[in-house]
């Protein structure tokens, strides 16, 4: 049962996965009635503000608060489900029943990889794009956006470019695997 009163934080720490872990990352506990506590800040908080930790990138960690289970990705899962169900949704029917098709199959973890190199790839370019343009003003960005089509492309190219390469390792990667099992068996290809 929670208390009616924010938790004092114990003098003895709960067990952290690293001594790192403990002086870097923010914990968020969950409590068995859905309330989300900030050991740094010692208040309750929403589902909302942990999107905004998100969105500011500090390290945290979610942890069950009777068992320290780390609950960080069933939280990051409600966060996306809500944005998806809030209005414009990133994610089309198509895409999520393609994902949830690669739960079990033999390139799930490859398709994780994959996902995960196609966004950084993704968030390093638009963050190159930003720093271009920090400081313009909204006309400048017209004109810079405007003559910077060519460069636009060049990106998106290169994107394109850096996701088929991608793709075409993690193929090789599988085809690899099943030459190798296929040989533990003595079968050959």
């Amino acid at each position: 049962m929670v208390p009616p009163h924010p938790p004092q934080e114990p003098t003895v720490p709960s067990k952290p996965d690293t001594a790192a872990e403990a002086s870097t990352q923010r914990v968020i506990k969950k409590y068995p009635n859905r309330r989300l506590y900030d050991t740094k800040t010692s208040t309750y908080i929403t589902l909302s503000e942990v999107r905004q930790l998100v969105m500011a990138n500090p390290p945290f960690v979610v942890r069950d608060a009777k068992t320290n289970e780390d609950l960080t990705r069933s939280i990051l899962l409600q966060i996306i489900l809500e944005e998806e169900a809030g209005g414009a949704p990133m994610f089309s029917e198509a895409v999520l029943a393609n994902i949830i098709r690669f739960y079990g199959h033999a390139m799930q973890g490859f398709m994780g990889v994959y996902l995960e190199k196609n966004i950084q790839a993704f968030t390093d370019m638009q963050a190159k794009l930003g720093e271009q343009s920090k400081h313009l003003t909204p006309e400048a960005w017209r004109q810079f956006a405007g003559s910077q089509a060519p460069l636009v492309q060049g990106a998106m190219s290169n994107y394109i470019e850096q996701s088929t390469a991608l793709f075409t390792q993690m193929q090789e990667q599988m085809q690899k695997q099943t030459e190798q099992m296929l040989g533990a068996f003595g079968l050959k290809r």
